[in-house]
């Protein structure tokens, strides 16, 4: 049955989303963020991603990376749809502090159910600026796919940047761990 949901998942999803490839160079993600990749990405746009920016190497069901581009303080994060309307919404705020921050990353990725454990969390220079790495695991609950993640951060001027990579963890995950790194390391801010 799980199977049959993640297949219909994706027929909905792509009969709503829009594809888009990004090639390597120098990009610009919203209004102040700007970053460098190598290699070819897929940029989905699809309802509910907002205001989260998802791009993927394998397909979506396979890897997501998540990019947050200037997130306001009060700004909600991935609001309510119809699938998690039982949920309360989940809020950035400006004074949060790195493990609220990281917080808040667990509660939207365990809206669905899935299960999360923080692996660590740690200072990290991100964006120019003092900001914070952190890995963890994730059980997918649509699936049970173990999955791992990692996600880097900063807050300037009262804005959250981040960037969130995910993909099981077997196969996926060390297959684009060290280009995502990579990309880290590029993301500027202005």
């Amino acid at each position: 049955m799980n199977k049959l949901l993640v297949v219909a998942l994706a027929v909905v999803l792509a009969a709503c989303a829009t594809v888009r490839k990004v090639e390597s160079g120098s990009r610009p993600v919203g209004e102040r963020m700007t970053m460098t990749i190598e290699g070819d990405w897929n940029h989905l746009d699809y309802p509910g991603i907002r205001p989260a920016q998802i791009w993927t190497m394998e397909g979506v069901t396979i890897d997501e990376f998540l990019i947050y581009s200037g997130i306001r303080d009060g700004q909600v994060m991935h609001p309510e749809t119809p699938a998690s309307s039982q949920k309360k919404n989940i809020v950035f705020r400006s004074n949060m502090q790195i493990e609220d921050v990281v917080a808040m990353f667990e509660g939207l990725l365990t809206r669905d159910g899935s299960t999360f454990r923080l692996i660590s969390v740690e200072p990290y220079p991100f964006a120019g600026g003092q900001g914070f790495r952190f890995e963890y695991e994730r059980i997918r609950k649509v699936d049970n796919v173990q999955q791992r993640g990692v996600g880097f951060g900063a807050v300037d001027r009262g804005e959250l940047f981040a960037l969130i990579y995910q993909a099981p963890r077997l196969t996926f995950f060390p297959r684009h761990k060290d280009r995502v790194e990579a990309i880290a390391r590029t993301v500027s801010i202005r």
